[in-house]
């Protein structure tokens, strides 16, 4: 940008937040409640020279606002703010440390991490409470105003599914298509691969209507794994809120932000014009700073008081219900306001279909912890533009009073570990009872039948990004995370696992074969639950991490899909599941079963042992016995051709014998394949259900 630069900024607007080209010129609005003064920053088209330097107008209402006239599009900046370094009291202001705008829409240069980025003397005896006169604006990241450009075309041709109908699949932009064969060099890893026409061949084979992508908001690598050279390969640690990641653009396109944010807009639009939906896994809960030992890297610097929660004994500590170092305060209604902001762009910018939320109580938390009335849950209700998408939560954080499973307002689903446990322990060691399988495959009642939530707000899933996949949940004992550099010290302990034999990939004809009876059993009971399912990527191919159940750090062919030994006998059983799930309105009812006879409009749903009896309190409690089934029958007003159907359920070693109830039978599918599709065993005759299976019949009658 080569224009002659105003001699005095002019009062401007205090929104919207961040630096927009607008009315002949750029204003300016940032947020501070504590700030005395802020500087505005320019800097050369490289970011390396400041041009000049301006006092914004303010604060009105915590904003600090400024309009330059005669620029617009490509003006590089970064903001210094000027106030009271007292860390006893929360405020750690160092206007010798450059800040990066937090509502930056482009972000130029490359963190480096040093110690001059801190805002106190690194190994100074008096620790974070010190202070560092050092000027690091030479290396800290800048932002850069945008071109204007306008809604995102995937706007118009959103899907817009059903919450009833939603089949997630979580996946990571650059594993799915780092290794494909079918997608060209050039475009691997990159937001354009995940909409090439041989990703969206897969998806669409598979039926899954909506992808949960890993974060794609610019983020940093922590100094940890930059030291030995290795990335957040997750990104679980943005930096910018407003903008997607260039390392997951084409090679052509991630050296230039405009070019970034259009392939990423063309990749939405792209996988609406098939069906798809797109949900963004986003991180509102800590940012790249850290703990008060971590850089000023932007809102530490601008008013770590108001961005953060503190701890009430001592303000000089970030609270850290995240384990990350620190906790963005959302009781605070700029900060609130900030993810809001940051949530329509990603919406009308770009054209997403929702949101899961990572560590998702940090952001109902206050001074007195969880509150599923916080005003950030009761603001995002009644947005007229967020009201319209997914919402969905990781229900817990690293703090105390952290696991909120079922607590979550509104049109919130939440992801269900325990339905992920459940499920995991009844198929491979039959470690938990029926009455525990049965409650979380309809879809955890106990947890989510109130406030007028429906079956749908639990989100089953048995493997996802954080833990085993799912081959390696039947291939291994325990998590091997040597290669994290951790000393097997990271990831979870005790995940529900069994390896059917000696760990590892096996040659053994029958341990392979009951590894994969075992997995396909797990995947049917995911896929036909009541709820909202959700694919862990590349489970439907037998993706392996070689028993690393926290491969955050790695960005290789460990955590890559590898296409060349996909399981295509695997991959098409689960397009089976998601098409009965699909076909049979009663496994994707969306409504609470009720006992039988159904009301109008309603299903009802029925236990039975293995003999045919119904489940009575005792056989809820028998833990001897593994087997048993359930019959869903519709309601008196449902159309002629919903039938009935018995699901039934046999983790044990040996095949079990089921009575099946009166009149005709046809099974509709066999998770192991044993029993084909369409048999009708004869009237009034038992049916041997194979061992380690899960069976589904169709009434004819």
């Amino acid at each position: 940008m080569n224009v002659h630069l105003p001699t005095q900024v002019q009062p401007g607007r205090p929104e919207p937040m961040g630096a927009l080209a607008r009315d002949g010129g750029v204003n300016v609005a940032v947020f501070s409640q504590h700030a005395e003064a802020i500087e505005l920053c320019v800097f050369d088209a490289s970011g390396t020279r400041e041009l000049k330097r301006y006092r914004l107008h303010g604060p009105h209402d915590q904003v600090f606002h400024g309009f330059l006239p005669g620029v617009g599009p490509g003006l590089v900046y970064g903001l210094r703010a000027h106030g009271p370094y007292q860390p006893e009291q929360g405020h750690r202001f160092n206007p010798h440390k450059l800040l990066l705008d937090p509502c930056a829409r482009e972000i130029v240069g490359h963190f480096h991490w040093s110690d001059e980025h801190h805002g106190y003397e690194v190994g100074h005896p008096e620790g974070p409470r010190s202070f560092d006169r050092r000027d690091n604006a030479v290396t800290a990241l800048k932002a850069r105003v945008p071109e204007a450009i306008g809604p995102a075309p995937g706007r118009a041709n959103a899907p817009r599914t059903a919450a009833a109908d939603l089949v997630l699949y979580e996946v990571h932009v650059k594993g799915f298509s780092q290794q494909h064969p079918a997608i060209p060099p050039a475009l691997r890893g990159s937001y354009a691969a995940l909409a090439h026409p041989a990703s969206i061949a897969h998806f669409r084979r598979l039926g899954v209507t909506t992808l949960s992508l890993l974060p794609v908001q610019q983020r940093l690598d922590e100094s940890h794994l930059a030291e030995r050279g290795a990335t957040n390969y997750w990104g679980y640690n943005t930096v910018g809120f407003f903008a997607p990641e260039p390392r997951l653009a084409s090679a052509a396109a991630r050296h230039d932000p405009a070019l970034v944010h259009e392939e990423f807009r063309t990749m939405v639009h792209a996988l609406h014009e098939a069906g798809l939906e797109v949900v963004l896994d986003v991180v509102y809960n800590h940012t790249p700073e850290g703990s008060e030992a971590g850089p000023t890297i932007s809102w530490r610097g601008l008013d770590h008081a108001a961005w953060y929660l503190l701890r009430a004994d001592d303000a000089s500590h970030c609270e850290n219900h995240t384990g990350c170092g620190n906790t963005l305060n959302l009781s605070h209604p700029r900060v609130t306001q900030f993810v809001l902001d940051s949530l329509r762009h990603w919406v009308e910018a770009y054209g997403v279909d929702g949101f899961r939320f990572d560590l998702a109580p940090v952001l109902g938390r206050g001074r007195h912890g969880f509150d599923p009335q916080a005003a950030f849950f009761t603001a995002l209700r009644q947005d007229p533009l967020l009201a319209q998408v997914h919402l969905i939560a990781e229900p817990w954080d690293a703090g105390w009073g952290g696991y909120q499973l079922g607590r979550f307002p509104g049109r919130f689903l939440e992801w269900n570990d325990k339905f992920r446990d459940t499920v995991r322990r009844y198929w491979l060691d039959r470690s938990v009872r029926r009455g525990e399988l049965a409650r979380r495959f309809t879809a955890s009642s106990d947890l989510f039948h109130h406030g007028q939530r429906s079956p749908s707000a639990s989100v089953n899933f048995i493997t996802a990004h954080d833990g085993f996949t799912l081959a390696d949940v039947v291939s291994y004992a325990g998590k091997h995370n040597q290669a994290n550099g951790e000393d097997n010290r990271d990831g979870r302990d005790g995940e529900p696992c069994a390896p059917f034999g000696p760990e590892g990939p096996s040659e053994d004809p029958a341990v392979i074969a009951l590894r994969g009876r075992v997995q396909r059993a797990m995947l049917a009971t995911l896929l036909l639950a009541q709820g909202t399912p959700m694919l862990g990527g590349g489970d439907e191919a037998g993706r392996t991490q070689q028993g690393n159940n926290n491969a955050y750090c790695h960005d290789s062919p460990l955590t890559w899909h590898d296409w060349t030994r996909a399981d295509d006998a695997l991959t098409q059983v689960v397009a089976d599941l998601i098409a009965l799930r699909r076909s049979e309105p009663a496994l994707h009812h969306d409504r609470w079963f009720q006992h039988a006879p159904a009301a109008a409009g309603e299903r009802s749903l029925m236990w039975f042992t293995p003999n045919g009896h119904e489940m009575q309190v005792a056989d809820w409690h028998d833990s001897h016995s593994h087997a048993f089934a359930c019959k869903i029958l519709p309601g008196a007003d449902a159309p002629a051709d919903e039938r009935r159907l018995m699901l039934a359920f046999n983790p044990d070693i040996l095949p079990t014998r089921f009575t099946l109830p009166p009149g005709r039978w046809q099974v509709a599918l066999d998770s192991c394949g044993e029993l084909l599709r369409g048999l009708e065993p004869p009237r009034g005759a038992p049916l041997m259900v194979p061992a380690h299976a899960l069976v589904v019949l169709r009434s004819l009658d």
